[in-house]
């Protein structure tokens, strides 16, 4: 009974504040379960069946002490024992049944919640991931999901069966004794309302400690990171991090020892309160045999009966709080399905015509979209999110880039030049005008398409902590020899033989045990994989040395040879032979022209390439 009622405990202690739910939420759930119907619909019949059996087995315990006091024949005690053993075992078997389709119901819905949410979460744009912290949007595909399982595999069974055992076990006791009865439960509120209470307490406790234990899992996050931990080294105080930890760390074994001893005094309380309604049973029970006014064996029925009456009923006191707990984190979940991506897919996307592509920015104008139309306050950890956005960051931008050559875009930090890349792969939708590829707007091609016809060496050569080969075949699928391939025209091969397991070699988190110069050679490897027709290259060597940089640009020369490149240039010299230079300020283009009419224009490319180059020596133009 102390455990049944433990376990409601617990799930108060991690519920949420109720609030009123709409019927579209509960229709939205009715919808999810609906595919797992028929095993629920069984779960529930042998939840009931188990109540009833368990009822029934302290009757028959009942029937047992009559016969033996009455002195019936020895095979009435044999049969009423077999029966009770036959219950026992019956009773196993249907608990193992159920619980084997408590984990089918629970398991297949937390697939279908994740799958939902992470093919979702998928489609949004990147707008929604530069504002959302990872760990919440992690959280929900994890704990909220979890909870919402809850609500068919613990709290639904738990409602009817307690119910059924409640009702079952009501009237047997009443139709024995119902005084005993009634005096009996004059001790509920005594059981029930200490847990409510301490419920309470201990929710507090719990939040705080995870509240720590979230401050703690952010600070080590962070600091174990490769870039977090050489910040430490380089600027960082050891001992102001190492004492911060602990102050946290203290704390949460301060709440685990109270909490502890909480729950200590909480199940002790129960035993008490169980002890005592027992001693009732059997004080006021015995009274009433010794007088002829009640079987023996009733005393000990009803005694049985009650260690099943007051789990259930406790149990049933906290069932609003886990309903209302598991509609909370179905909510959260059906938060993040309900918000739509600004980017979507056409349903009847246009075919990208075959042979070399074009690109064509037409009077696009284009404002970076406020978070309240891409994110979640509960996801961005804010109170409310920043309605700020809509200012224009392009004004009416057009060049076209005929199939084969190279658009250099050049300009200040912050003046629009990545902003221009990122409209091209649809990592953003402009807000008037159109960008075209092969003279068609992309809004208008579908996701694999624009995939397969576009690829963007970004400066920072993300790579994910995976080997060498699952990084390459991102890109497609491929054969070693071709994974070999296009690692020597990378200039990566010797490398990678060099290493002892090749191309298995695991590349660590964002490709940290490679350097600079090397994890961009791996991204340009796996843009020449991918064969697309289209490449941008957004500043693919502004932080590299003089060494690696001239590596990559032999790479780039490979990658770009026969295909339409866009490339935002931070060292003016790798673009001279452009077939167009744009030079981009404050969302405009300015200037355009080639690397030699701009700088007899002696405008801002001039004011730029002088100096630059006032201290700094030019490098081999990209051929």
């Amino acid at each position: 009974m102390e455990v049944t009622a433990w376990t409601s405990l617990h799930h108060a202690m991690h519920a949420r504040d109720s609030r009123p739910f709409s019927k579209a939420t509960l229709r939205r759930i009715g919808r999810f379960a609906r595919p797992h119907r028929r095993p629920l619909t069984a779960f529930l019949v042998l939840s009931v069946v188990m109540a009833v059996t368990a009822v029934a087995t302290p009757v028959l315990a009942g029937w047992v002490v009559n016969a033996i006091v009455e002195h019936s024949s020895t095979s009435t005690v044999v049969w009423l024992a077999v029966v009770i053993a036959v219950l026992a075992v019956a009773e196993g078997g249907l608990g193992l049944t159920n619980r084997w389709l408590s984990a089918r119901i629970g398991e297949g819905l937390i697939l279908d919640l994740r799958t939902a949410v992470f093919d979702h979460v998928q489609r949004m744009p990147v707008a929604f991931f530069t504002r959302t912290r990872t760990g919440a949007l992690v959280s929900r595909l994890n704990n909220d999901v979890i909870g919402a399982q809850r609500a068919f595999s613990d709290t639904l069974s738990g409602v009817v069966s307690n119910t059924v055992t409640v009702l079952l076990t009501f009237a047997v006791m009443v139709r024995i004794s119902w005084q005993i009865t009634l005096l009996a439960l004059l001790l509920l509120p005594v059981f029930v309302l200490p847990a409510r209470r301490m419920g309470t307490r201990l929710a507090r406790l719990e939040r705080e400690a995870a509240a720590h234990d979230a401050a703690m899992g952010t600070q080590m996050t962070e600091r174990f990171s490769a870039p977090g931990a050489t910040l430490i080294k380089l600027f960082g105080r050891p001992s102001r991090e190492s004492a911060e930890f602990a102050a946290r760390a203290r704390r949460v074994r301060d709440i685990g020892v109270r909490t502890a001893m909480v729950q200590h005094v909480f199940i002790t309380a129960l035993t008490m309160v169980s002890a005592l309604a027992l001693a009732l049973v059997y004080g006021l029970g015995g009274f009433l045999s010794l007088r002829d006014h009640l079987d023996a064996g009733a005393v000990v029925a009803l005694a049985l009966l009650l260690t099943r009456l007051y789990a259930p009923l406790t149990a049933l006191a906290s069932s609003r709080v886990e309903v209302m707990s598991a509609l909370v984190s179905f909510e959260r979940v059906f938060e993040i399905l309900d918000l739509e991506p600004l980017v979507a897919e056409k349903p009847d996307p246009r075919p990208l015509p075959s042979g070399p592509v074009s690109v064509e920015f037409d009077n696009v104008t284009f404002a970076y979209p406020s978070a309240d139309k891409v994110s979640l306050a509960s996801l961005e950890e804010v109170a409310t999110l920043d309605t700020r956005g809509g200012v224009d960051v392009l004004h009416d931008v057009s060049f076209r880039a005929e199939p084969g050559q190279m658009i250099a875009l050049v300009g200040s930090s912050g003046a629009g030049k990545s902003t221009i890349a990122q409209l091209l792969p649809r990592l953003y939708d402009v807000d008037s005008g159109a960008v075209r590829l092969g003279g068609v707007d992309v809004r208008d091609l579908s996701f694999p398409t624009i995939r397969e016809t576009l690829g963007m060496v970004t400066q920072d050569g993300h790579l994910f902590h995976e080997s060498i080969r699952e990084n390459l075949l991102l890109a497609r699928d491929a054969t070693d020899d071709e994974l070999w391939d296009v690692l020597r025209r990378a200039r990566l091969d010797a490398l990678i033989e060099s290493l002892p397991d090749g191309l298995d070699t695991i590349v660590g988190e964002r490709g940290y045990r490679l350097s600079g110069g090397e994890r961009q050679r791996l991204t340009i490897a796996r843009l020449l994989l991918a064969r697309q027709r289209v490449v941008i290259l957004d500043e693919a060597t502004a932080h590299l040395d003089s060494t690696s940089e001239a590596a990559v640009q032999e790479a780039l020369t490979e990658a770009l040879d026969g295909r339409t490149a866009i490339v935002i240039a931070h060292r003016l010299s790798t673009i001279r032979a452009a077939d167009q230079i744009l030079v981009i300020e404050e969302g405009r283009i300015i200037e355009r022209g080639t690397h030699e009419t701009l700088l007899a224009a002696a405008g801002r490319y001039a004011d730029l390439h002088n100096t630059q180059f006032a201290n700094d020596p030019p490098l081999e133009p990209v051929a």
